[in-house]
């Protein structure tokens, strides 16, 4: 009875035996091939072309190690600054201390978030074989080997809209004093082309790329919190500049949420969508920066914190991030939001989102009245 059964199962499973035979053999022609090829020629063929092998898996090998591997990546980094520990308000005299003021934790955020994008690692960006793609195809367009670039360019998103309010706002007093030269040189340096390499358009044209000018950003928002520190440069931590700066880090989430919206909606791959990884990884990165730098917000708002009973709102602002910040999947799936097999991680990412926009959107609203 079983017989005419397990014949069947036999005989199909010895199809499918072949069938991976056969896509095995395709695949492993050209190389059986070019070994053929290769054995048979002088070493005066053999040296040159070995020689390229060899470089190929160098280069390759380290950008691999550039994309895959992150350094200094916690959530949780701006714990160890203890900007809980700060008495007074950036800008503010130290107390019992001479001629010292409190320096910025914003700008100081600032400038960790940039070292570790570009000095702690790689610009991914902006790097050769980033730029050339997979055979011509946009990395981006790829599920690989672009998520630490897509998640780069959202804390550098963040950074410099950032780096704006520290120039027009922040490190100035409003109609009475210039704007900052650091701060206005860390503005610019900060708002260059993501992607340049030493070459552009016009192959004979050398240019500076990308990691030199953010590195000279840093450095320049360091010179900033050094004179701040000595009380020779001014931190404004009026309660409409801090609601400005809230403004502008609930547009980025309001227009991030957007994007995870269309993707969700328009494409359900689940983990075939080449494009929700990058998706993800950005939104990602613009939350890991904004929780630092609400974090360093509320130490040089601590004033205005205080005076207007922000704290319990804004320590749920804090919660929500941590939640969205704890979401680290291997693989990014886009599946519907009612399917049980492949998860939505860009609606789950959104959800997060717009909860954390809301918290600001109601502190803003407090600021305001």
């Amino acid at each position: 009875m079983l017989d005419p059964i397990i014949a069947f199962f036999q005989r199909v499973f010895a199809a499918i035996g072949r069938g991976i035979g056969m896509v095995v053999a395709w695949f492993l022609w050209p190389f059986l091939a070019a070994h053929g090829w290769y054995r048979d020629r002088s070493w005066i063929i053999k040296g040159p072309i070995l020689g390229v092998l060899v470089l190929l898996v160098i280069v390759y090998g380290q950008f691999i190690y550039r994309t895959q591997i992150w350094h200094g990546f916690d959530p949780a980094f701006v714990q160890t600054y203890k900007f809980e520990e700060r008495t007074v308000p950036a800008g503010s005299p130290l107390p019992g201390e001479a001629n010292r003021c409190q320096d910025s934790a914003v700008v100081m955020i600032s400038a960790a978030l940039t070292d570790q994008n570009v000095n702690q690692n790689s610009w991914v960006s902006s790097t050769l074989l980033y730029k050339l793609g997979m055979f011509g195809l946009d990395w981006d367009n790829t599920p690989f080997m672009d998520n630490k670039a897509s998640f780069q360019r959202g804390v550098n998103q963040v950074v410099r809209r950032t780096a704006i309010q520290l120039a027009d706002n922040l490190g100035r007093v409003r109609g009475t004093s210039g704007i900052n030269n650091d701060l206005q040189n860390a503005r610019g340096n900060i708002q260059f082309d993501e992607s340049t390499w030493y070459f552009g358009t016009d192959p004979f044209g050398f240019k500076t790329p990308t990691p030199s000018y953010y590195r000279a950003a840093v450095e320049s928002w360091n010179r900033f919190n050094t004179s701040l520190a000595t009380c020779e440069a001014v931190f404004d931590t009026r309660s409409d500049n801090l609601l400005q700066l809230l403004d502008g880090m609930a547009s980025d989430l309001g227009n991030t949420s957007d994007i995870l919206r269309r993707r969700s909606e328009e494409f359900n791959a689940g983990w075939f969508d080449t494009r929700a990884d990058d998706r993800f990884w950005f939104s990602y990165g613009q939350l890991y920066a904004q929780y630092a730098l609400l974090q360093a917000t509320r130490a040089d708002f601590s004033g205005v914190i205080r005076e207007r009973n922000l704290t319990a709102i804004w320590a749920e602002m804090d919660r929500q991030l941590q939640a969205a910040l704890r979401i680290q999947p291997a693989i990014i799936s886009n599946g519907r939001e009612d399917g049980w097999i492949m998860p939505t991680h860009l609606a789950t990412m959104g959800f997060y989102i717009l909860r954390v926009r809301s918290n600001m959107v109601e502190i803003q609203s407090i600021l305001d009245r």
